[in-house]
């Protein structure tokens, strides 16, 4: 073969190969790598309880869900109430009654067969009609009796008279989420008292933007709170009368003296105005 030739042959598989068309390169895969597993879906809270977020404090979470913070500690076998981290699920409300006492059967006992018991036999009249017994009484009339049956239970808002806790005008009043309690004006020192009788479930400054702090529980799950205050007068577990000094109004973690003041019932804070007497 002449070089002429060869160099013909050349070009022609040169051609041929070019003309298998446009070369497709495969994805670069990098399996060093194993792909990140899907996001697994948030895990719903339990009733009854709730998940630690940034700023929280035990503190807060008990008084947000209407609780003794000491019985939140208990209830999820804290030795320190200062001890929480973000996302922790806290139980907030008192776990379920255990105290019940199940009994095993007895060893050996036979089976024992499940019947309807037999109703009572009704006692006759004697002249074959059933004798029926009277399901009211029927109360001989006075002023005391109809006085009884006229009175009507009075609701939680009425069952509790509470009194102003300080002397001065509003200066802002309930606005929840934002206010969840009405600012009353005050001089440093002035007195603060209890709105009514109760036991100081807490006191201190655990709750950010409270400054120092008074809680107190009454009945029918009625809470009062007392911020800003310059002194504390009262310690935790002693119980108040009401009208009883419990603090000096102040202006810790506030702009000037005041006192702020919530009522809540259960974990719900409701409006002071609704429940104090008027002006």
């Amino acid at each position: 073969m002449t070089r002429a030739a060869g160099l013909a042959c050349i070009v022609v598989v040169a051609l041929s190969v070019a003309g298998c068309g446009t070369r497709r390169w495969a994805p670069v895969v990098d399996r060093g790598r194993s792909a990140p597993p899907a996001a697994s879906a948030a895990q719903p809270v339990p009733p009854g309880s709730y998940m630690v977020k940034r700023g929280d404090t035990l503190y807060s979470i008990a008084l947000d869900n209407g609780a003794d913070y000491r019985e939140v500690a208990q209830w999820n076998g804290l030795d320190d109430p200062t001890k929480i981290s973000i996302g922790q699920v806290l139980r907030v409300r008192p776990p379920e009654d255990r105290s019940a006492v199940q009994v095993a059967p007895a060893r050996g006992a036979g089976r024992v067969e499940a019947r309807p018991l037999d109703s009572a036999p009704q006692q006759g009249r004697g002249d074959g009609t059933a004798k029926t017994e009277p399901k009211a009484v029927r109360l001989p009339y006075s002023r005391e009796n109809v006085a009884i049956l006229s009175k009507e239970e009075k609701p939680d808002a009425e069952a509790i008279a509470f009194i102003w806790p300080a002397k001065g005008k509003i200066l802002a009043g309930f606005a929840e989420p934002r206010s969840k309690g009405i600012d009353i004006e005050g001089r440093i020192g002035d007195p603060v008292v209890a709105a009514a009788a109760g036991r100081v479930t807490y006191s201190g400054t655990g709750i950010p933007g409270l400054g120092k702090l008074v809680v107190i529980k009454h009945d029918n799950g009625f809470i009062t709170v007392y911020a800003h205050n310059k002194d504390i007068l009262v310690k935790e577990q002693q119980s108040v009368a009401r009208g009883q000094k419990i603090a000096e109004i102040g202006s810790t973690d506030a702009e000037r003296p005041k006192l702020h003041f919530q009522i809540r019932k259960g974990s719900a804070a409701v409006d002071p105005m609704r429940y104090l007497p008027a002006l």
